[in-house]
């Protein structure tokens, strides 16, 4: 599980059967101080983040694989929850 920030979307005229029905967004990864943290992933996401949003990732293939009804589904990254800014504590 990765904090992220929501940097785009993704379109496709073609995907994996798996795949048809989720928005896929491209969230960059960000360390414990808000600063980039690696490349930015493909995730898919079904709570309607939107663009600047920080937002919480994970790669639980398991996870994935049952959300989206697939054990062969090309993608590795969700959405798993919206970081709320009232609540966020600053270090």
């Amino acid at each position: 599980m990765q904090i992220a920030r929501i940097i785009g979307r993704a379109t496709s005229t073609v995907k994996h059967p798996s795949l048809g029905g989720w928005r896929l967004l491209i969230a960059q990864p960000l360390g414990a101080k808000g600063q980039f943290d690696g490349p930015p992933q493909l995730t898919i996401d079904a709570l309607g983040a939107g663009m600047g949003a920080e937002v919480m990732i994970s790669s639980d293939g398991a996870y994935v694989r049952q959300l989206v009804g697939s054990n062969q589904t090309p993608i590795r990254w969700v959405v798993i929850g919206l970081v709320d800014e009232e609540l966020r504590v600053e270090s």
